[in-house]
């Protein structure tokens, strides 16, 4: 009979090449008929699974030889998702939303890879085939609309309402939340459709909150009564005849003690320290042997295997197994016999591990010890009733906590990485409101157990890997270079400073090193998350592929089976290693290995959801709790920064976020690399691990968000100009505009037919129109001829720029430059015009139509064309391209003179209309400078606020730069400072095609993308 790995082997083989169900029944020599059924029935198993696929024409191969890419969808709000690929080696691929193809997240799809960006960086795909549904059900409100329904998803990664018709309401009303079984899946446009399957109560009940998250999260709450049946099953009690039966060592005659929570009900984890003759140590690391109870295929192992761990939320815990075995019979409960899985070690005077065991045990501890009462033991701070009750047992924690010291020293120096951050604990009352958030104490009793338990986990997983059985560990891999060198470089911003191994490596020391240099400073908890932040997430392995973090190159998880299954899998490997004296049989190492892998995704997977359901709890209740604290004043510090604001952590933990629109003192920056937010005006920076104080301004119960304001936060000045949507804004600033490049010819200035060496000129067409000028004034101005000045670039004189019929007129700054011996001369009035040698444009006129004019030796040409009228004069010279572009609406005339410096060419920008916006004008081929404000233009284009120029005139107030390659204020031909923050790039970006250009505060510049 044909196997399903040969098939697949034979396909993943380099000769194959893509066949029928004829052929591969010909290669295979099959004969009878029942043996075609079978293999037919075979190649459909494969198919479904996805482990092979079918191609249109009928033939079939694996999917990594058909350009196919097999993984988990991992969707985002926006709408978008990236495929995460089971082969590791192989890069994400990001999907757009229209190519989702009925695929929601969570599911395994096929990916077809469409593109590839230049070096093969970013992949992008669409789901050709969804192999499992991840989504069966949804949790959200439910939306009446008399005929019809809508339930408007909890999980906002779900970017569609579902759709629910009449007959599917099981009498749902709005305002409810409810669970919804999906019938149809969501294709092209369409909604998804479902059927109401379940009313948890109206979103306001109290409990249906946590009862949502549980059902978002398809966290299974009861039992199923063949699984409660077989917990029942269970003794109350251990005969002797168990004991003596299975050969268990017997340890009732030790002092062992549990030592957990005062909360605590599993206690599955008992310790003791004993001084030995030869004046070593021995730790005894006894764990509940919960595998003797939950044997392997029954109803009981299955349901642990579905829920993979336990789950702890903030009122309630979901356990992996019933409460009749975790807190019964598998609890290390006080005075009572309980059947152990134990591993003692034995340490030298060195800490070197020289002995070592690993066998079924049974146990009565004598305490049941709280963190609590041993850290008062061991600080002196207990009261005397509890000194008198626990005295007999002082000399063995006093033992221990210097066993657990010693070994904590010992981690460290080999480069373990031990982050202390600061846990909270939500307290709620009978109804579920939060009523306090207090911080969980990491005290040397905590310490203590962690210690011990890190120390069996590591021996036992040394031990089986030698002996080279299946088996799963605990594996957290070195992180990627690519984000340890970006942490390396922030925290630099710090002053502090990491050194790589060879080749660049980083050491597990390294990073530990840094902590310890950072312990106590205000920037600790920030650093140590960002180093957290660019590791990779812990999980299981069949593979022993070593833990970064604890710098140990063999761990696992062996000690705590009732809440974790993989403890419970190796429990059940280490208990037939020993019954079968020290191996396994061929029969069951080969079937053992070949379960392992699939055991070690099934519960890293199943951790990810009990974590991201305890994160939702958690947001959830904080902020109930923050609820009806808005207006409330508090301290906390920047914990991240991102593009669209920075989130604060206040010093119970609760985080919130400061929006970037809520900035409005003025516009900020983000730089990821300094992880901060850095204003252009007042060059103010907002930098991670900054203390700062806020006010709660919002708090969404929909969104489980936090919003706060800071508190000194000063409104926009009047005026200012506006880059957000709508509304005309203005341009403030004395200094002026920087014009758009010309080209300049030794200071000489060239008749064009925009104006001649400045003086007034009409023009042939007009700004009113639809959408651009309405009301010019005329504009008068004494242009000021280019005087000649020396090579050393001093200053030369020359008649202000005046500006008629407005509102005032101000004495322009000349500037000089050196230029092949002739000076430029640069005059800036105080009402924001500009003038000089370079190119200036003189561009409101009187008749119809549009012209464009191009000044080049003296000589003029260009074309008007247009519908509108206008009146006004302009002013200009120059040499260089000057555009003037008419308008086509009511809008408000404004002249912009230009200056540029060096060669090159620039345009014109058309004012704010109130008709079309500009993209709705654009010619094909998305001409830029022909529309809209020069704010519109900068948001259509997506040139952003970047780092630039400021430029200085008139009265030596700061204005905005908008000059193209010229320095701002140029002197003596030396490059301007590049002082203060502006976005004049981005006008930059409109005359070059939408390329950005930032400067890093180092003169150079680079291109961003």
């Amino acid at each position: 009979m044909i196997k399903e790995n040969e098939i697949v082997s034979l396909m993943q083989e380099e000769a194959y090449k893509p066949m029928s169900y004829k052929e591969l029944e010909k290669h295979f020599g099959i004969g009878s008929a029942n043996e075609f059924k079978d293999f037919i029935k075979m190649l459909n198993q494969l198919e479904e699974s996805g482990h092979i696929v079918r191609s249109p024409n009928d033939r079939y191969g694996v999917p990594e030889r058909m350009n196919l890419v097999r993984g988990k969808l991992q969707a985002h709000a926006k709408g978008f998702a990236f495929l995460i690929p089971e082969d590791r080696e192989h890069p994400d691929v990001y999907i757009n939303a229209h190519d989702l193809n009925t695929a929601m997240n969570g599911d395994i799809v096929f990916v077809k890879v469409t593109s590839r960006s230049q070096g093969g960086g970013r992949l992008e795909g669409e789901v050709v085939r969804v192999i499992t549904r991840a989504n069966s059900q949804i949790v959200g409100v439910f939306q009446s609309q008399d005929t019809y329904a809508f339930v408007i998803a909890d999980d906002k990664r779900v970017t569609r309402d579902i759709f629910i018709p009449q007959h599917a309401f099981m009498g749902a009303v709005s305002g409810q939340k409810v669970v919804v079984k999906i019938v149809n899946y969501p294709e092209g446009r369409s909604a998804a459709e479902g059927e109401v399957i379940e009313i948890l109560g109206h979103k306001d009940d109290p409990g249906v909150d946590i009862l949502a998250i549980i059902r978002k999260h398809q966290l299974p709450e009861a039992f199923q009564p063949e699984v409660l049946a077989e917990a029942e099953a269970a003794p109350d009690s251990i005969t002797e005849e168990e004991i003596i039966g299975q050969g268990r060592r017997d340890l009732r005659a030790k002092t062992i003690v549990t030592i957990d929570g005062e909360d605590a009900k599993d206690l599955d984890d008992a310790v003791n320290v004993e001084l030995l003759e030869n004046g070593n140590l021995r730790l005894g690391v006894h764990i509940a042997d919960v595998s003797y109870y939950v044997r392997e295929g029954t109803a009981l192992d299955i349901e642990a295997y579905n829920r993979g761990c336990s789950v702890y939320l903030t009122d309630r815990v979901i356990p992996m197994l019933p409460h009749r075995l975790s807190n019964g019979i598998c609890s290390l409960n006080p005075q009572v016999d309980r059947l152990t899985m134990s591993c003692e070690m034995e340490f030298d005077a060195d800490l070197k591990v020289v002995n070592h065991e690993i066998f079924t045990s049974v146990i009565k501890t004598k305490e049941r010890m709280t963190y609590t009462n041993v850290r008062k033991l061991l600080t002196g701070e207990a009261e005397p009733e509890i000194v008198e009750k626990y005295a007999y047992l002082m000399e063995d924690f006093k033992r221990m906590e210097e066993l657990a010291a010693r070994l904590r020293s010992r981690r460290m120096k080999r480069g373990a990485i031990d982050f202390d951050f600061e846990e909270s604990k939500i307290l709620v009352d009978a109804d579920g409101k939060p009523t306090d958030i207090v911080k969980r104490e990491r005290s040397v009793a905590e310490m203590m157990i962690e210690e011990f338990m890190l120390a069996a986990n590591e021996t036992v997983a040394e031990h089986f890997s030698w002996l080279k059985v299946p088996f799963l560990y605990r594996v957290h891999e070195d992180p990627d270079s690519e984000k340890l060198m970006n942490f390396m470089e922030f925290v630099t911003t710090f002053g502090y400073a990491m050194r790589g191994g060879k080749g660049g490596a980083i050491h597990a020391r390294s990073l530990q090193a840094l902590l310890e240099d950072i312990k106590g400073s205000p920037e600790e908890t920030v650093i140590s998350k960002v180093m957290l932040r660019s590791m990779k997430q812990a999980k299981y392995d069949a593979q022993s592929l070593g833990h970064f973090g604890l710098a140990a190159e063999f761990y696992s998880h062996f000690t705590s089976p009732i809440r974790r299954y993989p403890d419970l899998v190796i429990h059940r490997v280490i208990r037939e290693v020993l019954e079968n004296g020290g191996t396994l049989p061929d029969i069951r190492h080969d079937y053992l290995a070949s379960r392992m892998n699939d055991i070690a995704q099934q519960s890293s997977e199943r951790e990810r959801v009990a974590v991201d359901a305890e994160r939702d709890t958690e947001a959830l209740k904080k902020a109930q709790y923050m609820l009806d604290k808005v207006g409330e004043e508090f301290e906390g510090i920047i914990s991240s920064v991102t593009g669209f604001g920075m989130f604060i952590e206040l010093d119970n933990t609760v985080e919130g976020l400061i929006r970037l629109s809520d900035l409005t003192d003025d516009y900020y920056n983000h730089h990821e690399k300094q992880h901060a937010l850095i204003g252009e005006r007042t060059s103010k920076i907002y930098r991670l691990g900054d203390s700062i104080k806020v006010r709660v301004a919002r708090v969404s119960m929909e969104d489980h968000t936090i919003d706060f304001e800071l508190l000194d936060m000063k409104p926009r000045k009047e005026g200012a100009f506006n880059r957000g949507g709508g509304g005309g804004g203005k341009f403030k600033g004395a200094g002026g505009f920087k014009g758009f490049r010309g080209k300049s010819d030794n200071g000489r200035s060239d008749k064009g037919k925009g104006g001649t060496n400045g003086r007034p000129e009409k023009g042939k067409g007009g700004y009113k129109g639809k959408g651009g000028f309405a009301k010019a004034q005329p504009v008068v101005g004494q242009g000021g001829t280019a005087n000649q000045g020396d090579a050393s670039g001093n200053q030369t004189t020359g008649n202000p720029g005046k500006r008629g019929d407005s509102s005032g007129t101000g004495q322009g700054k000349k500037r000089g430059r050196a230029d092949n011996g002739a000076a430029r001369r640069i005059e800036m009035a105080a009402r924001g015009t500009a003038e000089g040698a370079g190119g200036t444009e003189g561009t409101v006129g009187t008749g119809k139509g549009r012209r464009r004019s191009r000044g080049k030796g003296g000589q003029g040409q260009g074309q008007w064309q247009g519908n509108g009228q206008g009146q006004g004069e302009g002013q200009g010279q120059g040499q260089g391209r000057a555009e003037g572009f008419a308008g086509s609406g009511d809008g408000k005339a404004e002249h912009i003179a230009g200056i540029g410096v060096g060669e090159g060419q620039g345009k014109t920008r058309r004012g704010k209309g109130v008709s079309k916006p500009w993209s709705d004008k654009r010619e094909k081929g998305g001409k830029i400078g022909e529309g809209g404000s020069l704010r519109q233009r900068l948001q259509s284009v997506g040139a952003g606020r970047t780092d630039s120029g400021v430029g200085h005139s008139g009265e030596g107030k700061r204005g905005v730069s908008l000059g193209g390659e010229a320095q701002a204020g140029g002197g003596g031909g030396a490059a301007a400072e590049r002082s203060g923050m502006d976005w004049a790039s981005g006008v930059n970006a409109l005359a070059k095609g939408g390329r950005r250009r930032s400067d890093d505060g180092d003169g150079s510049k680079k291109r961003r993308r």
